[in-house]
């Protein structure tokens, strides 16, 4: 038996369709849904992100701003800025792409992002919402996990969910979602004692530790469903995952390639919550 390889790319390109059809919606009613995107510096990964981002507003219709500030903006200078889009009704989303450089503080600049404008989720007033099950944005990576698992016509309702990592930014808002659609969760870390076997117990494990390997084939049960969030270089310098995939997709039932699976994901989920935010600034359900 050979896992279902789930194909993210494929998946974000139907999230980002359906988020098109929301911004024509959108326009017809005379709202036009707009992202301001900011990069401080010249960190070339992070360039290469906010051009992808722009990209997918291009295809989704969504307009975008973009605000490229130098290596030495101070953070007043920031913090000026983010209060201008704060306050102008043409804006519905702001992102500031992190990290940002050393002489800011990134605490300061999330929470200086209004809450119903905080496509990225990262302000805790979005965070607890995320936790408590309110309204609101859901943070773009582990929300692009729960779709790539939904579309591969999985119920996690009741299911055996493990998370492997705790961080604020995958881990822990992944548990959440996932025990907002009724799945029975044990979030693993570094500390975590027998975790093959807490593993071999689940029917779906989200792998999000930034280590190679971290989970084996002897560690998953026949068919359960694997979702890699890791983004990792091995010996060879070639982009690989957290999970042996090879070994594994021996016996998963479906499991996320690296590239291809859940990084497609976190874009099209922002492009998402821009709609969402344009639709609540504007009171449209």
């Amino acid at each position: 038996m050979s896992a279902q390889i789930i194909d993210g790319k494929a998946i974000s390109v139907d999230i980002k369709n359906e988020a098109l059809e929301d911004a024509k919606i959108l326009r017809e009613k005379g709202v036009e849904p707009c992202l301001a995107v900011v990069l401080v510096g010249n960190n070339s990964a992070s360039r290469v992100y906010v051009n992808n981002k722009k990209k997918a507003c291009e295809y989704c219709n969504i307009k975008s701003l973009s605000y490229e500030l130098p290596e030495d903006t101070t953070e007043s200078e920031l913090l000026e800025l983010i209060d201008e889009l704060n306050k102008s009704k043409n804006v519905n989303g702001i992102l500031v792409q992190l990290p940002l450089p050393k002489q800011i503080d990134e605490t300061k600049v999330i929470l200086a992002i209004s809450p119903d404008k905080d496509v990225d989720c990262f302000h805790p007033y979005n965070v607890g919402a995320v936790f408590t099950g309110g309204k609101g944005f859901k943070p773009c990576t582990p929300a692009g996990v729960i779709e790539l698992i939904k579309r591969t016509g999985c119920d996690i309702s009741g299911k055996n969910c493990v998370v492997i990592g705790r961080s604020n930014i995958v881990g822990k808002p992944a548990a959440m979602l996932l025990m907002a659609e009724n799945g029975t969760v044990t979030i693993c870390h570094s500390k975590t004692k027998n975790m093959a076997e807490i593993c071999k117990n689940a029917d779906i494990i989200v792998v999000a530790t930034g280590k190679i390997n971290t989970l084996t084939k002897d560690m998953v049960k026949e068919g359960a469903i694997i979702i890699d969030v890791g983004m990792n270089r091995n010996e060879e310098g070639k982009l690989c995952g957290d999970v042996d995939f090879e070994n594994v997709k021996e016996v998963a039932g479906a499991i996320t390639p690296v590239p291809g699976g859940v990084g497609p994901m976190t874009i099209a989920m922002l492009m998402k919550n821009c709609i969402t935010a344009a639709k609540m600034q504007n009171g449209i359900e």
